[in-house]
């Protein structure tokens, strides 16, 4: 089938700041919402925004016709009009409607963001992450290919414009290559887990300990990778596109192989599909070795 990049990277951006302004009207009611119930509280977390950001976004996909049609949907919750789009294909395009729902639903801070990517079974090549509230009207992510571009919103100009007018980031730019986000270890191990990392001669650091979102923080610098267990295939494949685009890889622990795709599971507590085992991401090379080290011998089973 053809390339969709092309038409979701001109057409995507205004459908993904309406999605962002939606969120942020949203943000000010009583909209959590149960259903969900894996015992992990971020994944758990529900609220009336992930079903309408989601149902905007599928149907801006759908209405862009058929070489985007043409793609699969990887979505975290199930609006929209999800049947439009093929049952198999080379390409898929995985949506996040709200990515840091916890935060969110409690109104803690602004780190949360309406994402998307698109890949393919070895990698991601399309990456759009859009933050409503970081900044006076908001701040855009995008990764294509290599081109990587991180920056504020302005409303008064359309949005592709705003992100073309965006620098790209170097990837030689100033970065604190060692300090790295560990998350998704069951029982409250995340926080012994960052500790084995920091023992490793690295800095593990927890999401509630760090300033912002893990995917502005990968492109801005301060995070120099992430160590997953079990990462959702919504989010965390763009950390995996950010740290390849840098000059890094996202490597599977437990066994040294080049992560991809190929290996998804479906988790029936969390509804969700899923990377298998433990996936590491640096952009640092060396630093991968080191954390793919650390965790090798680390238990796989997420429950």
């Amino acid at each position: 089938m053809s390339d969709p990049i092309p038409v979701l990277a001109a057409e995507l951006p205004r459908v993904v700041r309406w999605a962002g302004a939606l969120a942020r009207e949203l943000r000010r009611h009583n909209i959590a919402l149960g259903g969900k119930a894996s015992g992990f509280a971020d994944t758990d977390a529900l609220t009336l925004a992930d079903l309408s950001v989601q149902e905007l976004l599928v149907s801006a996909l759908r209405d862009m016709g058929p070489v985007v049609r043409g793609c699969r949907i990887e979505a975290e919750e199930t609006t929209g009009d999800l049947a439009r789009f093929a049952d198999r294909s080379e390409w898929v395009l995985a949506i996040d409607p709200i990515d840091g729902t916890r935060d969110y639903r409690d109104r803690i801070g602004t780190r949360y963001s309406v994402m998307l990517h698109a890949r393919n079974s070895e990698t991601v090549h399309y990456s759009m992450v859009y933050l409503p509230e970081e900044g006076p009207e908001g701040t855009w992510l995008e990764v294509r290919g290599d081109r990587i571009v991180l920056g504020p919103d302005d409303h008064t100009r359309p949005a592709r414009v705003v992100l073309d007018a965006l620098a790209p980031i170097a990837a030689d730019r100033s970065r604190n290559l060692r300090r790295i986000l560990v998350s998704g270890f069951k029982g409250g191990g995340d926080a012994e887990r960052a500790r084995a990392v920091s023992a490793a001669g690295l800095d593990g650091v927890l999401g509630d300990d760090t300033p912002g979102s893990l995917f502005p923080l990968m492109a801005n610098g301060y995070l120099g990778g992430a160590l997953f267990h079990t990462p959702n295939v919504y989010d965390f494949p763009v950390a995996m596109h950010l740290a390849r685009a840098l000059g890094g890889d996202a490597i599977r622990a437990h066994d040294g192989r080049r992560a991809d795709f190929r290996e998804v599971w479906r988790d029936e507590r969390s509804n969700m599909f899923r990377l298998s085992g433990i996936v590491a991401c640096a952009v640092d090379r060396r630093v991968l070795a080191t954390l793919v080290d650390v965790a090798r011998g680390w238990s796989t089973e997420r429950y």
